[in-house]
């Protein structure tokens, strides 16, 4: 784990790092497992700073066999098909065995 995460959501806990990897532009990538008041969810940092993003890796448009998946905005973080399953599999198997209810709304306009 990061010796020290800056920006965490004032509501979420660390629970464990998923994902760790450097880009070629040098910065150190970490996905974290959070866990909130009512559900698990991820969270990008990147050289240690959060992300705003969506809580759940979304998959490409043009999948490559480097990145199939995103996360985050300004800037977006591909990852690997390996990658982005493990954090898909490791936040729905800690709500699955809460027995949280999450639903992914990021980026989800609702009619008013």
């Amino acid at each position: 784990m990061a010796l020290s995460l800056t920006e965490v959501p004032t509501d979420a806990e660390v629970i464990s790092q998923l994902v760790e990897k450097t880009l070629t532009s040098g910065m150190l990538v970490e996905v974290y497992l959070m866990k909130y008041p009512r559900h698990y969810e991820a969270a990008l940092f990147i050289d240690g700073h959060y992300k705003h993003g969506p809580p759940v890796p979304r998959p490409l448009d043009n999948p490559t066999e480097a990145a199939a998946f995103w996360m985050g905005v300004r800037p977006k973080v591909g990852l690997s098909q390996v990658e982005g399953d493990e954090i898909l599999g490791a936040v729905n198997v800690q709500n699955m065995i809460h027995h949280c209810n999450f639903i992914d709304k990021w980026g989800v306009v609702e009619d008013v």
